[in-house]
């Protein structure tokens, strides 16, 4: 399953110039590269945070580098199951501990004289890196279901904690990381990156400052699955040396193993996720959250809307086509669909706006985008105050600035954990209304339904041995 020596050469290369891009790329913008104390003493070990990453795959790419670009942090380990090989999103992707470990290595290694680093350690058991008592911090980019055991072990352990979003595979393990974020007092950033571009939050600036009057309904579209899957009859498949696959699926049910069950494409299965509904949702519904002020609720009634599902037997379980309907306690309706282009429209009764991930903006009437929010009105919060750019390496690099502030100075950072809970229930909720095809009601403080023991059944799960959810 790994690649041969030509794609080997290939993909070293590419790492080489995407590290050194994406790194200079964001010096550009942010503050000057890391330079570790031990090597070039540019940054005292005592204002340093030293930082473990947990999960090397696909979103990898986008973390490693959007904390490389800080001064003031040092990576010093990462982990994951797979030591080094191919099956990401594309064909001759080689990934895994061994390539993290290569980039962190020759990012350092770019700032001594001698052109050498190799004191990135690499770990298989996430437990062995939060024994070490030199990490400060942990960025946690696994499936989904692994979110919930290894971030509260990351804070019993005395780790603040970045965790990829969405929060959580279900309600309950939600629930239970707020609890642990609160119990050990630690700090939490969600990975919902979107809440630090400039133009997503002036789009929510206008929606809560009333220039659409009133909101009465709220369109979230999320991207189409990137793959098909095996259908019906699928075959199993050798393992890959080099792949931990027991310790892969971890809590999840015991299953055969197939290249597309596990690295990028485990997202479109039950058992690891909730799919795109739950992917892209927890952007473009945490984008409806944050403009209607619902950062710490949810809709008070779900049900389906259309939704469609792979033929039973298919290797991809969940929605192929995301609709649900939800409605909030103040009459507000939010309709979340699939569509090739992933955005968040809010229509009012003075005005439409809508806002994509990209950032582009479209209002009706037109001169609504160009309003001015006055210094007495509403100002939401803003990961980097000087950024005007919407530059997504920007955003990524401004979320994780915004969590490293938070970590300094004990704070709350713009997107914490009962934040990324609420908007997660919300996608989740809406999954569970597509796989039952019918409505249900739903009490956000109780975080239950008062009427419906069939959804609360489906908000948490049984976990594998001897894995098990404490605080």
């Amino acid at each position: 399953m790994h690649a041969c020596s030509n794609n080997r050469q290939r993909s070293f290369a590419a790492r080489r110039r995407f590290l050194k891009t994406a790194v200079a790329a964001a010096g550009a913008f942010c503050v000057p590269s890391v330079v570790p104390a031990s090597v070039l003493g540019a940054a005292a070990p005592s204002h340093r945070i030293n930082v473990g990453l947990i999960g090397c795959g696909h979103q990898s790419q986008r973390i490693v580098p959007s904390f490389l670009v800080h001064d003031d942090v040092q990576m010093l380990a990462v982990c994951d199951v797979n030591r080094q090989g191919v099956g990401y999103y594309w064909p001759d992707q080689v990934l895994g501990r061994e390539t993290a470990r290569q980039w962190v290595n020759e990012h350092y290694a770019q700032k001594t004289d001698s052109g050498q680093f190799r004191h990135c350690d690499a770990y298989v058991d996430f437990r062995e890196l939060l024994e070490r008592s030199d990490i400060d911090a942990v960025a946690i980019v696994v499936p989904d279901h692994w979110h919930a055991l290894i971030a509260i072990a990351a804070m019993r352990a005395g780790k603040d904690v970045y965790c990829e979003k969405p929060l959580a595979l279900t309600v309950h393990q939600g629930r239970q990381m707020v609890k642990a974020v609160r119990k050990y007092e630690r700090i939490f950033q969600t990975g919902a990156q979107f809440r630090s571009s400039p133009n997503v939050r002036r789009a929510c600036e206008l929606v809560r400052n009333g220039r659409l009057g009133e909101i009465r309904r709220v369109r979230t579209w999320v991207a189409p699955n990137s793959f098909e899957g095996p259908g019906p009859g699928w075959k199993a498949m050798p393992v890959p040396d080099g792949f931990d696959y027991d310790f892969w699926l971890g809590p999840a049910p015991k299953a055969p193993y197939h290249v597309e069950r596990c690295f990028h494409r485990w997202r479109y299965i039950l058992d690891y996720s909730n799919g795109q509904t739950v992917n892209f949702g927890a952007h473009t519904n945490d984008i409806a959250q944050w403009a209607l002020n619902m950062d710490r609720t949810t809709p008070v009634e779900f049900e389906d809307n259309g939704s469609e599902f792979l033929p039973k037997g298919s290797l991809f379980t969940t929605a192929s086509k995301t609709a649900f309907r939800a409605r909030y306690a103040n009459g507000i309706e939010l309709l979340c669909e699939t569509r090739n282009s992933s955005a968040t429209k809010f229509e009012g009764t003075e005005g439409r706006l809508e806002i994509t991930l990209g950032g582009s903006m479209k209002t009706f009437p037109e001169n609504i985008k160009d309003s001015v929010i006055g210094p007495n009105e509403i100002h939401l919060a803003q990961s980097n105050p000087a950024r005007e750019e919407n530059v997504r390496k920007h955003i990524d690099a401004d979320h994780v600035r915004n969590f490293l502030d938070a970590v300094k100075n004990r704070q709350d950072p713009i997107e914490p954990v009962e934040v990324g809970h609420s908007t997660a229930s919300l996608c989740i909720l809406g999954n569970i209304a597509q796989i039952l095809k019918r409505k249900f009601t739903w009490d956000p403080a109780a975080e239950r339904s008062p009427d419906d023991e069939e959804v609360n059944r489906m908000l948490s799960r049984t976990m594998r041995e001897p894995w098990k959810l404490s605080s």
